[in-house]
């Protein structure tokens, strides 16, 4: 910044009656040298402040230091919130009334008004300071977050301000374990604002009586949080539509988030509206949404998947070799019960895939002999724990209560069972779970660098691998399609990339000179 801003932005401006926002404010901001990508934070803060104080009668020019060092409190008290984040929000309240409106703040009491000491660094991010000792230090670029469950990624932002791990201002950080709400998750204003524990067990209600899975469960309560987050704690009931809209606008435009991942917070938010709010909501297809791009999928040739099938071994490389065999989900090839396999008939049991759906798929001959070994290790896991009593495992829906010896028979066991007792999460039984899918997941990562590939390989990747391989070899489309578990062919006309190979493959005009 140079002497000429910091003595303009150390001065009132002249008074405008007639503010041009959020353009004129930006403006302002260009001037003063804040860096455009944080411009919209501050327009982020700005919102904040004046949606805490809405109400009949309370116009903006009404509003001066006593509101703004409340609101700066109440946003420091947050345990998710960072000292840069709060120096931010402050610095965004004075530009806009000082330098965009020309409305002086008093310091009042206990009120520390950075007055514009703002001091940039070489790389010129502004790192302004506050009540703390020293300047706040210039927030890091965010990194690509990784999934929640994977179709509801959690906000996957692009580079803007954070706090260590990611945070977005006006995204609810992710709350501490060692918050005041007896480790529920969620910051003390919101517990306080939103009476978080009634509604997290209200929604978690909806949920379990609609029959969602875990992941999706998990997926809109952290959706949930993001929403009420943003808005500062505010009670659902108490917004509505353009809260809604602010927030998935945010997603898309200023954390540009994947389109799936906007689409799940829109389904999160609708849900909570309707099933536990009981509110109907507005008409959402107006709103910004992110650019849904065309995606091929990553597959491996028949010498590569060899080659990292080759390198592993143990329950991994059973595993491996199932999905790649199958084409399952290693979720599905993961929850696989002990009764779901059918040697005789050559054939397995998908129950309750993707959609609550059942299938078939083939049996790899060639895989038999192993599982039939892995089995026979399994049944002494599981005399084992008969033994001590510890060996109910967990049935989906109804056959617990209509069967009640069911969970304690051999042939609900899962195939892939954990090497230790696990507590169920929503239940709170112990017992034995099957694996978990990072195991596998590490197993394929670690075998597929060892065999030097470059490509990305993960579980999925094996059943992109075997849908390829498969009409590769000429299996026709709708076959490929009822062993995946796709519910229309056009999610399996994906695979179609196959059509530029083999010998009625595409020639290119290159290879005939």
């Amino acid at each position: 910044m140079s002497d000429s801003q910091q003595r303009a932005r150390g001065r009132v401006a002249t008074f405008d009656p007639n503010p041009r926002w959020p353009q004129g404010y930006f403006q302002v901001l260009e001037e003063l040298g804040v860096e455009e990508r944080r411009r919209p934070f501050y327009t982020h803060w700005v919102r904040q402040f004046f949606n805490r104080y809405r109400g009949p009668g309370q116009g903006r020019r009404d509003l001066g230091q006593p509101e703004v060092e409340a609101f700066l409190d109440t946003l420091s008290r947050q345990p998710g919130v960072a000292d840069w984040q709060v120096a931010q929000a402050r610095d965004a309240l004075e530009v806009y009334y000082e330098q965009f409106r020309g409305i002086a703040l008093d310091s009042g009491s206990g009120g520390q008004a950075v007055k514009g000491r703002m001091a940039g660094n070489e790389a010129g991010v502004f790192t302004p300071t506050d009540r703390s000792t020293g300047p706040i230090p210039a927030p890091r670029e965010m990194e690509q977050a990784a999934s929640v469950p994977r179709r509801g990624r959690p906000v996957a932002a692009a580079p803007s301000p954070t706090r260590g791990a990611g945070a977005v201002p006006g995204k609810a950080a992710r709350p501490s374990a060692t918050s005041n709400t007896g480790g529920k998750g969620v910051q003390g204003v919101q517990a306080a604002c939103v009476g978080w524990a009634a509604l997290e067990k209200a929604v978690r209600s909806a949920l379990r009586t609609e029959h969602y899975a875990l992941k999706t469960e998990k997926a809109y309560l952290y959706w949930v949080r993001q929403f009420v987050g943003f808005h500062l704690g505010r009670r659902p009931s108490e917004m509505g539509g353009p809260e809604i809209h602010a927030f998935l606008s945010h997603l898309a435009v200023n954390v540009r988030v994947a389109s799936s991942t906007q689409n799940q917070a829109l389904n999160a938010i609708v849900f909570l509206y309707r099933k536990v709010v009981k509110m109907q909501l507005d008409d959402f297809s107006d709103f910004p949404r992110a650019r849904l791009g065309k995606r091929l999928p990553v597959v491996l040739s028949r010498p590569e998947v060899q080659e990292v099938l080759r390198r592993m071994d143990g329950v991994e490389a059973i595993l491996a070799r199932l999905i790649y065999g199958t084409g399952m989900r290693v979720s599905e090839a993961l929850k696989l019960r002990v009764q779901d396999l059918s040697f005789d008939h050559n054939e397995i049991l998908v129950r309750a895939g993707k959609g609550d759906k059942d299938r078939r798929v083939p049996f790899p001959a060639s895989l038999k002999a192993a599982l039939q070994q892995h089995l026979v290790e399994r049944q002494k896991v599981y005399e084992a724990d008969r033994a001590k009593d510890m060996h109910e495992v967990e049935l989906p829906g109804a056959p617990a209560q209509k069967y009640p010896q069911a969970p304690y028979e051999w042939r609900w066991q899962f195939v892939f069972a954990a090497a230790d007792y696990s507590v169920d999460p929503r239940s709170g039984a112990r017992r034995r779970h099957h694996l978990h899918e990072i195991r596998i997941q590490r197993a394929i990562r670690r075998a597929a660098t060892e065999a030097k590939i470059t490509a990305r390989a993960t579980p999925h990747t094996l059943r992109h691998c075997f849908a390829t391989h498969l009409l590769e070899a000429g299996q026709d489309i709708r076959t490929v399609q009822e062993l995946l578990g796709h519910s229309d062919v056009s999610t399996t006309m994906i695979y179609t990339h196959v059509l530029n190979r083999g010998p009625l493959g595409v020639v290119s005009p290159l290879d005939t000179l």
